[in-house]
């Protein structure tokens, strides 16, 4: 220990400030590199926040001490790869994202007593295009979705009713297709009350429209005709491959469909009397009879109407008698009234392409022979192919089977990794983070070998004395005194330091003598300093001979020291 204490009061104040710098820069950085080697990887927990929802999503994980990070300005979340599935799942069951809208959760803080109608309807309409919003947004290639929703009031003693109305606005990754666009009108249709598909409109971030919520009703149902005519022919394209492809093996037909639609909606009303079928409507009948005197004999007296008087006799009175029937029959004809509404969409004709490839059988010489079809086989292709489609000859439709030889295409290889390779196949993650140790590790190097080696070597090497000079000092030195030493000269003790001067001690009896003897004294001592020297680089070069490997070292650092 006493030892050591030595060599610590030995380097003195300013080697001891340089060694306490180089330990704390070395722990320090050192401390740095594990602590970044061993930070887990940070992935997104959550993209496209709201800022309520980064809000309150930070907020539970501080409650639960998860560590965090904030990207974009807090619309997005990352944390540590292997908490992902942990804390999306605590986070759905706190309700978190709420998807940036208010829903019906609107309702749970209300107090329904203080809150007006007018309020009512306000939340009502708020939560319901909130609700609407956040399913849209569960659609595939929907980033965010904005619903505007016109649900006008019937006015009173109004026969008119005004249809309610809807307005999307959509963020899409990529470009949504038509049906998915068609979904959306129809979703939205039917949540909500008296609402009709054509009333909806949806455009995109772009200001693309969509859909047209302002135009006339689509015959089609809402589906253009080169959407129907090509699904239409798609689903009897993929039946008629299905059912030849098992005849003749996968890969060896093709099918082509053309469908010719008529979209056209026609309204026909027919009106059909039936002269035989009659039926009694009516029946009216009226019948009179009338009957008149003649009376010749005079006239009428007093006499004559008098009790007792003169009456006229029987005979002598004529009169005439008249009877007169009359009946009225009204009669229904039989009426057939018939409307037709042929809607749009026929098929006026269809027309199927198919071609077939032949056989292949092996030769002679052990190669593949092509062989066509025969011709029966072709025609129960036809046929299977007719009524696939639902072949009608008054429509005009027609089916043409051609037996012709593919031609041959080499299939490109695959070059999948096997063996060791398969392990070489990183994905984008992994190549980051191992060009990010790859980094620290270049880094750490660096450092020690620019930085901390050089501080190290100042620190340990005396004051004075070149880092390249002390292995030749202690080879020399030795030298020179064994030199000294054995040219058995009395009274003379020589050395040769490092920077080579002499160092000569004349020891006598008598100081006269010594002043006398001082000049054959200085002249002896300067052939012992030749031959010192002489020795010493014989010896030198000796050891320079037996050991060029570290005598290459020395002068590299010799030339190093020079040039610093």
């Amino acid at each position: 220990m006493q030892g050591f204490f030595d060599f610590v009061k030995s380097l003195g104040a300013a080697r001891m400030a340089a060694m306490a710098a180089v330990t704390l820069t070395l722990i320090g950085f050192f401390s740095f590199l594990m602590i970044r080697m061993t930070t887990p990887q940070m992935v997104p927990l959550f993209t496209d926040l709201s800022v309520e929802d980064s809000a309150s999503i930070i907020k539970d994980l501080e409650r639960q001490a998860v560590p965090y990070q904030i990207k974009n300005d807090g619309t997005i979340i990352m944390v540590p790869k292997d908490n992902v599935a942990r804390l999306r799942m605590k986070l759905a069951e706190s309700g978190l994202p709420k998807g940036g809208g208010v829903g019906y959760e609107i309702f749970d803080k209300t107090d329904a007593l203080g809150a007006t109608t007018f309020v009512q309807n306000i939340n009502h309409l708020r939560a319901l295009e909130g609700e609407l919003a956040r399913t849209i947004r569960g659609i595939e290639r929907v980033q965010a979705a904005r619903v505007h929703l016109v649900l006008p009031e019937r006015p009173l003693f109004s026969r008119d009713k005004v249809d309610a109305s809807a307005s999307i606005v959509l963020k899409v990754r990529g470009t949504l297709e038509p049906q998915q666009v068609r979904a959306i009108r129809h979703l939205v249709a039917t949540a909500v009350n008296g609402m009709k598909p054509e009333r909806v409109s949806v455009i995109d971030e772009t200001g693309k429209l969509l859909a047209d919520g302002a135009a006339q009703d689509n015959p089609l149902g809402g589906v253009s005709s080169d959407e129907r005519k090509l699904a239409y022919e798609n689903r009897l394209r993929t039946e008629v491959e299905t059912i030849v492809s098992s005849v003749v093996g996968p890969g060896h037909a093709r099918v082509q469909i053309n469908a010719d639609f008529d979209v056209n909606r026609i309204t026909q009303t027919s009106d059909k009397f039936d002269p035989d079928g009659r039926v009694v409507r009516s029946s009216q009948t009226r019948e009179e009879q009338s009957a008149t005197n003649d009376n010749k004999e005079g006239t009428v007296s007093v006499g004559t109407e008098l009790p007792g008087g003169k009456q006229q006799s029987e005979g002598a009175a004529k009169g005439d008698q008249s009877r007169k029937t009359e009946e009225i029959v009204n009669y229904e004809i039989s009426r057939t009234t018939k409307t037709e509404v042929i809607e749009a969409g026929r098929v006026n004709r269809i027309s199927a392409a198919v071609l077939v490839d032949g056989n292949y059988t092996k030769n002679d010489k052990g190669e593949l022979a092509y062989q066509p079809r025969p011709k029966e086989e072709i025609d129960r292709i036809a046929a299977l192919v007719r009524s696939a489609i639902g072949f009608d000859a008054k429509r005009g439709d027609q089916v043409e089977v051609v037996n012709l030889r593919f031609a041959e295409t080499t299939p490109s290889p695959i070059n999948e990794p096997v063996g060791w390779m398969s392990y070489l196949q990183f994905t984008k993650d992994d190549i980051m983070r191992g060009a990010e140790l790859g980094v620290m590790v270049v880094l750490g190097l660096v450092v020690m070998f620019m930085v901390v080696r050089p501080l190290v070597r100042r620190v340990i090497t005396p004051d004075g004395v070149l880092p390249g000079q002390v292995m030749a000092s202690a080879v020399v030195a030795p030298s020179a005194e064994e030199a000294a030493g054995g040219m058995g000269i009395p009274g003379v003790a020589g050395s040769i330091t490092s920077t080579g001067g002499p160092n000569v001690s004349i020891v006598g009896g008598d100081e006269a003598v010594a002043i006398s003897n001082r000049t054959s004294a200085m002249i002896d001592i300067a052939k012992v300093q030749g031959q010192v020297h002489a020795q010493s680089v014989q010896k030198v070069g000796e050891l320079a001979d037996k050991n060029p490997h570290e005598a290459v070292s020395i002068i590299r650092n010799w030339l190093h020291e020079d040039a610093a």
